[in-house]
Order: C-alpha cells, then structure tokens, then sequence
C-alpha cells in the first residue's frame, strides 16, 4: 500500500522537490512496484509525488483509472500533445526531481527510464537525480514477514548442501561417479519437498565448470563427479508463497580424504576476502556510520589482489537480494559500477568473492541481512571455513 507520508518524508531527506514515478507497458519494474500499478497497462502513466503537497497523475484516456488507487489529482490526455503539456503540469515549480535515472548509465540496475524521457523532463527545467536510495527504502526494505522468509529459506538451503554432500557420497560409494545434473536434479527435489521455489536451478561444476562463474548446469555438459573431483555447488531458492525472499548460498567440496595444498591455497584467499567483506559492514553499522556498496566490495575485493588473484576476481562482489534473487538494492559492487547507493536497515546482500583459474575456480557466498535495529546477521550457517571434504 502507497504510504505517501513515507514517500515524501524520503523525498524530502534525500534533497529533492518531487519524485516522478513513470513506466511504459512494464519498462520500469521499480515504478510499478513503488506505485502498486499493474504492468499490463498499455499507454503511458506518470505519478509525481511532490516533497510537500498534494500529488498529480497522468493517465491516458484508454486508461483513465490506472492511477486511481493513489492520493492525488489526476489529469487524462489522449494526444501527445496533451501528455507533454501534462508532464509539464506535473513537474511545474520543481527543480530537482528524482526519476529511475543514472548518470551515464553508471549503474543500470536503476537506469529504467529512457532518455527521451528524461529529454522531456529536463526541458521544463528540471535537473534529474538518480532516485536509487528513495526505492531501496520501498522496494528493497523487508517487512517482517520478508524477513521470517528469508531466515527460512537461509536453513533450508543450508540444510540443501548436506542432502548434495550425502547424495554424492552415496552415488559415488555405489556406482563410481554421479553426474552434476543429477546433484542438481537431488537439490531441486529438496527444494520441492520443503515447499520452495526458485527461478532457476543451481550450479554444480567439477574441475574447470568450477572456473566459470555463471555455469550453466545442463546435460550437453555434463561431467561426472568422482574421488578426486573438485566441485562448487552454487544456489538459491525462496519459499513458495507470494512477497517471499530469496537466500543464495555458495559452497566448495573435494571428494577424497586429504584436500590437495593447490585447493586449500586459492579457498583461503577467497575465505578471507568473504570475510574482510563482512568485517567492512559489521565495524561500519557498530560506528553508526553510512556504508555505500562499493566500499564492501573495495574491503573485499583488496584481500584478493594483494594475493596475486586480482585478475581472476572477474565479478562485483555481491548483490542486493530481494522477491528476486537478484534485487533492486544496493549492491556491493565498486567492479562493474561504482554502486553509491547506501546500504540500509532491513536489506539484504550477499558477500560472495571468487577466483576463477582454468582449472578449477573458488567462490564463498553468504548472504548479509541488517536487521531494523542496525545488527548485521550472517545468515546460512556458519560461513565455510575450509574446504569441505566427502570421503568415499
């Protein structure tokens, strides 16, 4: 439910006169969600949400009722003409207005409006700014129901990783070998059984699938695991029931009894990486100080250059977790973006460094939640602390 004293009391502490919500056939998914406005709408909409004041909408004359369920006048165009005019109505008197908007397209997670767009707005004499840290705090926060979700998701895939690590050791002691589909298949089931879903089923990659970050587990690739193998098993899953959260989880295991010294090298530098990422936020929040996702992966991302791996750490260091396991939050990312969004109460990321060799690759995952009082919850378990082993 719109909550606009909310909404304006952000606009307000984020420095802004108005904030103008605007989406075309589904474009922008951050909008829609914010506004509670369906995606199927056919023409273009626009909300402004003034600092002060009353708010005014913008809907077609297909449509006339889209916005309806939001405070506010309402004004109805049919030629674009009149929805020009309208914009111009809209944003009248305001100077700087928030929009889904990056400079540059610096981080295109928020960047959901098009240039045009922003073209028309800037033509009635407004400056743009980037409206990321406004939809963390309406898109990104948890409620507390968001919240028991995630915590039971977080046991349950943690609790996927031992029904993975028997599989294979019984599959192994049996026939010699297990495929990775069939590791993912078994983790698939777990997932059903214990009322879950996910968009997308998990990575399992022995030897050098292991080196390639984004995987993709399938029969056309299909190695088999084995004593001796290495292997890095990769997943995520929420519950099946709407509004619920993703956890996403990142563990290595060796078959056989004694973890080859090449292994146990390249984990460690990965382990403490994790762990300098996780050091950055808890003495940050305990200071009371504002953290932007960038700065964790900066912590992190140092660990593995002065080791020497700094060029096989191909990827931002986590990512914003949400309804999807991906979302619109801050992530921890000064890599591919230089992420400023700030990280705030009730969201959730993951820490998740890795290094990537030709012959194997190294990746630790947990997912961080700070909590509406500020603490810092690791949550999945204990993170992995050596390189687990499946003695067969």
């Amino acid at each position: 439910m719109f909550d606009l004293s909310a909404v304006q009391a952000a606009i307000r502490e984020a420095g802004c006169d108005g904030w103008l919500l605007y989406d075309f056939r589904g474009q922008n998914l951050l909008a829609q969600r914010v506004a509670g406005v369906a995606p199927k709408l056919s023409r273009r909409w626009f909300y402004f949400v003034p600092a002060t004041g009353e708010p005014k909408k913008l809907a077609h004359a297909i449509e006339p009722a889209a916005l309806d369920h939001l405070p506010g006048s309402k004004i109805v165009y049919r030629r674009w003409q009149e929805l020009e005019a309208g914009v111009g109505a809209l944003v009248g008197g305001a100077k700087r207005v928030a929009m889904e908007y990056s400079e540059r397209n610096s981080n295109p997670y928020i960047g959901r409006v098009d240039a045009g767009t922003i073209e028309l707005v800037k033509s009635f004499g407004c400056e743009i700014v980037a409206s990321g840290d406004l939809i963390q705090q309406f898109e990104a926060v948890w409620d507390a129901d968001q919240e028991k979700s995630h915590f039971e998701a977080a046991a349950l895939c943690r609790a996927a990783y031992d029904v993975a690590f028997d599989f294979i050791a019984t599959e192994i002691r049996a026939k010699g070998h297990v495929l990775e589909t069939a590791v993912q298949a078994r983790i698939m089931k777990h997932f059903a059984d214990n009322g879950m879903t996910t968009y997308s089923p998990p990575i399992v990659g022995v030897g050098p699938h292991s080196g390639d970050p984004h995987f993709d587990t399938s029969p056309a690739t299909d190695l088999p695991i084995e004593r001796g193998s290495w292997v890095l098993i990769d997943l995520w899953a929420k519950m099946d029931r709407p509004r619920s959260v993703y956890a996403d989880y990142t563990r290595t295991v060796f078959v056989g009894a004694a973890v080859p010294e090449k292994y146990t090298k390249v984990f460690n530098v990965v382990a403490a990486a994790r762990d300098a990422g996780i050091k950055k936020v808890k003495d940050t929040f305990a200071a009371g100080q504002p953290l932007q996702g960038w700065e964790v992966d900066n912590a992190t991302r140092a660990v593995i250059e002065a080791a020497g791996y700094g060029e096989y750490f191909t990827h931002r260091t986590g990512h914003n977790i949400g309804q999807e396991v991906h979302g619109n939050g801050a992530h921890i990312d000064g890599l591919e973006t230089r992420d400023d969004r700030r990280i705030i109460r009730r969201t959730c990321f993951s820490i998740e460094p890795g290094i990537y060799l030709p012959e194997f690759g190294v990746r630790s995952e947990v997912d961080v939640y700070i909590d509406g009082d500020g603490k810092v919850h690791v949550t999945g378990g204990e993170p992995q602390t050596e390189v687990h082993r499946i003695v067969v």
